[in-house]
């Protein structure tokens, strides 16, 4: 099976188990304003967030004023969050696989190249996590590594492919579908292994990032 189909497959199944993380999670995606506070995603200074919160809620206005019904408005903020999800999920998966196929031909780092990689690959995890809502268990410590060094790159970009492997290939995506009320804690396990990807996918990128950053050729 090519690798295209099946990155096709997986969004399918990755965005019937997003309804399901979304009841599992609790706060529907129509009812959505925001996270709670002290939840959501470890702090990340990303300015598309900001954007796409202010379109939404732009949005919203303009919306209202025109006299949109309530259903109306969801059944339009759920086809675009279908839309934002199947672009991330497709983009960090070819973005994965071009780093891939660098690292497979043992080509010299092109720092500049990977710079621009590791900031979609951020920027795309930042904005399925609008979405997921994955956070750290409370149980449980940020992990604040120090930063990279360059002999670590390789090594880094082996990690993120694999995590990124891990999250699009949760058994999550591929059995939300046929779930019950008794499948339902091995769904929130599965979802909590995802979450932990997700994050670790935005943890990592941005410390590849980071470092790419200060080593790449001036332009």
């Amino acid at each position: 099976m090519g690798r295209e189909e099946t990155s096709y497959k997986n969004f399918v199944r990755f965005f019937v188990g997003a309804v399901l993380w979304l009841c599992v999670a609790g706060p529907t995606l129509a009812q959505q304003t925001g996270p709670p506070p002290g939840a959501g995603p470890p702090a990340n200074n990303n300015p598309n967030i900001d954007a796409r919160q202010r379109q939404v809620d732009e949005s919203r206005l303009r919306s209202a004023e025109m006299g949109v019904s309530e259903d109306e408005l969801n059944q339009k903020r759920l086809q675009a969050a279908i839309v934002n999800m199947k672009e991330n999920f497709t983009r960090i998966q070819v973005v994965r696989n071009d780093i891939a196929r660098n690292l497979v031909a043992h080509k010299p780092l092109n720092y500049n190249q990977v710079s621009e990689q590791t900031a979609e690959v951020n920027k795309r995890a930042s904005s399925l996590n609008v979405y997921m809502r994955a956070r750290v268990p409370e149980d449980k410590e940020q992990n604040n590594s120090s930063d990279l060094k360059s002999e670590e790159m390789i090594d880094a970009l082996v990690n993120l492919c694999k995590l990124i492997d891990s999250f699009t290939e949760n058994p999550a995506f591929k059995n939300a579908a046929t779930v019950d009320a008794k499948e339902m804690a091995k769904a929130k396990e599965d979802k909590a292994k995802a979450d932990g990807d997700l994050l670790a996918i935005m943890k990592v990128s941005e410390s590849i990032h980071k470092k790419s950053d200060s080593l790449k050729a001036p332009k």
